[in-house]
């Protein structure tokens, strides 16, 4: 008896690495309106991370971004000597870039940050508050989780006003450390907030 004849239907193969990746998040991604406040569109990536092959390529191409010049020049490398990825620690924005940065940060064999809300990390800490387009917020990240000089690749799954993360690459310089580039799956261009991040590298794998 066949696995489907025993009710198990077995999922049919995707050919996902012929297929470009922004095209391919987009088309796993699914857009829920009015989430969480009226009047958002928001765009679940769990479809994305829940299909192994393409999570794999997406972890990919969060991890290849190109070097901030400025920050291999201060490193005292040009960002990719032996094979090091550029980066000596990732660092993660909660919630869905927790899972991003882990990924990323076990294949490049890094450690992994998080960047957490208020109130949830025991230690000392640092924080900013920083706005997005349906409320404010602050961010809190361990004073001794970035050691001086550190380079630093931040990850998140989605760049919008650009306020979330222009708050976490502050409290990643307020550290001492050297942010190489900002990865995200998703940016969504009209917003601006690539401009609010400038002059970091922001590497978009999926530009709306």
């Amino acid at each position: 008896m066949s696995s489907e004849d025993a009710g198990s239907p077995v999922r049919a193969a995707r050919p996902v690495d012929d297929v470009p990746l922004d095209e391919l998040i987009a088309s796993l991604a699914v857009d829920v309106p009015d989430f969480p406040v009226p009047g958002v569109l928001f765009r679940d990536l769990t479809p994305v991370f829940a299909d192994g092959a393409a999570f794999r390529r997406m972890v990919d191409g969060l991890a290849a971004p190109i070097p901030d010049p400025r920050v291999a020049a201060l490193a005292g490398g040009d960002g990719h000597p032996d094979g090091n990825p550029g980066f000596d620690v990732v660092v993660g924005v909660e919630a869905r870039g927790f899972l991003l940065a882990a990924a990323v940060a076990l294949d490049a064999g890094v450690g992994v940050v998080p960047v957490r809300k208020s109130g949830k990390l025991p230690r000392e800490r640092i924080a900013a508050d920083y706005a997005l387009e349906y409320g404010t917020a602050t961010l809190e990240l361990h004073a001794d989780s970035i050691t001086p000089g550190q380079r630093v690749l931040i990850v998140d799954d989605v760049l919008a006003t650009g306020g979330t993360l222009a708050a976490t690459v502050a409290l990643v310089e307020q550290l001492g450390g050297l942010v190489t580039a900002v990865s995200v799956v998703i940016e969504l261009s009209a917003l601006g907030g690539r401009q609010r991040i400038a002059p970091h590298t922001v590497h978009a794998l999926w530009t709306t």
